[in-house]
């Protein structure tokens, strides 16, 4: 099984031929062809490389599959006995890519 380590938006992802990950939102359309070049390690079986601290030379190519927004999260403040309550919800934004090719 071919896999790589590669880095987006300061986030590590496994990124598997023919699988898809979910980053952090990107500004490319939905069906877009993207390169991600910073890519930190490769495993090819029992070979692997990795880079000092990219591996030179490796793109992974990827289409954007999709943007959603993930789980929503409640964030709940209270101070007791200081009629004090803060209520915020969050949405975060996501791009799903569908793994193409590793090398």
């Amino acid at each position: 099984m071919k896999y790589a380590i590669v880095e987006s938006g300061g986030k590590q992802y496994k990124a598997v031929e023919g699988g898809m990950i979910e980053v952090d939102r990107l500004v490319d359309e939905e069906g877009a062809k993207i390169n991600l070049e910073r890519v930190l390690m490769v495993v090819d079986g029992d070979n692997y490389t990795v880079g000092t601290p990219e591996v030179d030379g490796v793109k992974v190519k990827a289409t954007v599959d999709a943007h959603f927004k993930g789980p929503k999260v409640i964030v709940f403040k209270y101070h007791p006995k200081k009629r004090y309550r803060l209520k915020k919800g969050h949405r975060q934004q996501h791009t799903r890519l569908m793994i193409e090719k590793i090398g």
